[in-house]
């Protein structure tokens, strides 16, 4: 007797050639910018679910798996050089060590890789930076009011720096935060 309930056959593997499309995709992903292993990940699993006609899950998660296996052995993969890369380059745009560490782990970096690399940063030079580009504190043109301070010091929280942050580069003069942004 037949049980109708049992699946006719086992998964199939994905063949020969979806292999070698995971391998091309993920060369030329890995040439065109960095990425972490999530990313390399859910960008082949979703671009092979559009290109392979009634392809399965077990399909889809093993050209994933042979994507990120094969970034790996080019070295073009590896979530640690990423995360130190990104927070240096963060930090340089004026991020606080909370907004980079929390963009890390939105990519896909683990938490402790991610609070590693953000140990070294500076909140202060960064916010100092920020203020230079956004024109607050020490770089302001003109006199600010209570209101326009409140704005200003809101814009410091929501980018993670601490209120006492916010402060400080609000009471410094143009020489100080000057000072701060030549010692890096």
């Amino acid at each position: 007797m037949f049980d109708d309930d049992t699946p006719s056959s086992a998964p199939e593997a994905p063949t020969a050639r979806m292999f070698a499309w995971a391998k091309n995709s993920a060369a030329y992903r890995l040439s065109r910018r960095m990425m972490t292993e999530r990313e390399l990940a859910d960008a082949v699993s979703r671009k092979a679910q559009q290109k392979f006609e009634a392809i399965t899950e077990e399909q889809v998660r093993a050209l994933a798996d042979a994507a990120v296996a094969f970034g790996r052995t080019l070295s073009a993969l590896d979530d640690v050089a990423y995360a130190e890369i990104r927070t240096r380059s963060s930090a340089r745009a004026g991020k606080s060590r909370k907004a980079i560490a929390r963009t890390l782990v939105q990519k896909g970096i683990d938490r402790e890789i991610a609070t590693e690399a953000v140990q070294e940063t500076d909140d202060l030079k960064a916010a100092v930076i920020y203020a230079r580009r956004r024109a607050f504190g020490p770089f302001r043109r003109a006199d600010v009011d209570e209101k326009q301070k409140a704005k200003e010091l809101s814009a410091f929280a929501r980018q993670g720096f601490s209120f006492e942050i916010g402060a400080r580069i609000f009471r410094m003069d143009r020489d100080e935060a000057d000072e701060i942004l030549s010692d890096a």
